[in-house]
């Protein structure tokens, strides 16, 4: 038999580690081959990590809500001697500090009687740090005020030790640092703190998921962060409806891909985007920084009313048969939960379709550390004035509102409005006689 080291997989360049959320393999089960042995969720999106190899799981490493970095081994599997894709594990001096950390946690985890639950929490604390809090009775509250001097302010067993000591010598705890935790982390904590909702008999608690909660932290955040301003223009998309409504059957045909008007929008917007490099920005500090590429976010709402924005990459770069493909591929992932970390990061602005919902405009809120998020209106048939040589009439066309939101600290009406009167101009040119 030999034994085989399950490991985080790389999820994407700037994705580091990852929770994890579900095993759902027990030890002793048997796995298969490429058959998934637990889910993970980044800050981003959810995932599940498949085995290599089939075999028996032996040892899970990791708990429930334990943080991984990638690269860690999360579980080892037995496996058949003559395996080809067996990795044996090495067998290695320990180091006498990964020995002494092991020994505490042993000792803790021997001492502890009453279970503490940290599920309350949305920070990451290492399994180590959960069990010395258990051990010297320190609240999910207090931890959640330590200075973490870890990397993104997460809380070592150095700065546990350190609170714990202060704790009992009477001396003052220090100040949790401003900039420490993640923003989104920050707003949650102190939305916690707000003023109590009255309750009464008939009322329903539900309490918010994983994801709602860190929803809900981006979006306060960002409105903290960004000093929102919106500009309005209205569309005339009759000769996209009528092209589309042309075409549509063939597209399917050829292509195998159904044909929205979500992609003719993403395209006008890469191009726009190309005119005006000003709005493909992101802000760091007292530093703009100009992206490189144009990766178009597009927020998709799922299933359980959560949102997600995956992102389609060089998105300038794709014709309208390549951007409805990756459209149609990230909106069908989104759906059935298949997204990969990869998906959602690097996204350099956004675009949100307001109109499926029959929105006829909206306000939509600045995706982090973005500068600019449009909307796009519902279609509706209304009267119009055309003009033409022979005088003004009036007449139905098919018509949408563009809502465009970006950040003031970095970006002036002039820019933002031309942007947006740029993409509305670039749709309102569309060819009747293009090929798809």
């Amino acid at each position: 038999m030999a034994r085989f080291e399950l490991k985080l997989p790389k999820m994407g360049e700037s994705v580091a580690e990852a929770t994890i959320t579900n095993w759902l393999k027990e030890v002793g089960d048997r796995i298969e081959a490429d058959e998934a042995v637990l889910e993970i969720a980044t800050d981003k999106v959810d995932s599940e990590v498949p085995s290599e190899v089939s075999g028996v799981l032996v040892e899970q490493l990791f708990g429930k809500d334990d943080l991984v970095q990638v690269g860690q081994t999360i579980a080892i599997i037995e496996t058949e001697g003559d395996a080809p894709a067996v990795q044996a594990v090495e067998e290695t001096a320990v180091p006498v500090e990964a020995v002494e950390i092991e020994k505490t946690i042993e000792t803790v985890k021997e001492a502890v009687s009453v279970p503490q639950d940290f599920s309350g929490s949305d920070k990451f604390f290492s399994p180590l740090v959960k069990n010395i809090a258990k051990e010297e009775g320190v609240s999910v509250a207090e931890l959640n005020n330590i200075a973490g001097s870890g990397k993104d302010g997460r809380v070592t067993k150095e700065d546990i030790l350190k609170f714990i000591e202060n704790r009992k010598s009477g001396a003052p705890a220090p100040q949790t640092v401003a900039a420490a935790p993640k923003a989104a982390e920050s707003i949650v904590q102190k939305s916690q703190q707000a003023v109590p909702v009255s309750v009464n008999g008939g009322d329903e608690i539900i309490e918010m998921d994983r994801m709602r909660k860190l929803i809900s932290g981006y979006m306060t955040a960002s409105v903290q962060t960004s000093a929102h301003v919106q500009s309005f223009i209205e569309v005339d998309v009759t000769n996209i409806v009528k092209w589309r409504d042309k075409v549509k059957t063939a597209f399917e045909k050829r292509e195998g891909e159904k044909l929205t008007f979500t992609p003719i929008m993403m395209e006008a917007v890469a191009k726009a985007l190309k005119d005006f490099p000003g709005m493909n920005i992101s802000v760091d500090g007292d530093y703009i920084i100009k992206k490189k590429n144009i990766n178009l976010g597009m927020a998709a709402a799922l299933p359980n009313g959560n949102l997600i924005v995956p992102v389609i990459k060089n998105a300038d770069q794709l014709n309208l048969v390549g951007m409805a493909k990756a459209v149609n591929d990230l909106g069908n992932r989104a759906k059935a939960g298949k997204l990969k970390p990869d998906d959602t990061q690097g996204g350099t602005y956004t675009v949100t379709n307001v109109g499926t919902f029959g929105s006829v405009f909206g306000t939509p809120i600045i995706n982090q550390p973005q500068v600019g998020i449009l909307a796009l209106g519902a279609i509706r048939k209304v009267p119009a004035v055309i003009e033409t040589p022979e005088g003004d009439f009036i007449g139905i066309r098919q018509k949408m509102f563009l809502s465009h939101s970006y950040d003031h600290r970095v970006v002036d009406g002039a820019l933002g409005g031309s942007f947006v009167k740029r993409v509305a101009e670039y749709l309102e040119a569309f060819d009747v006689d293009r090929d798809f």
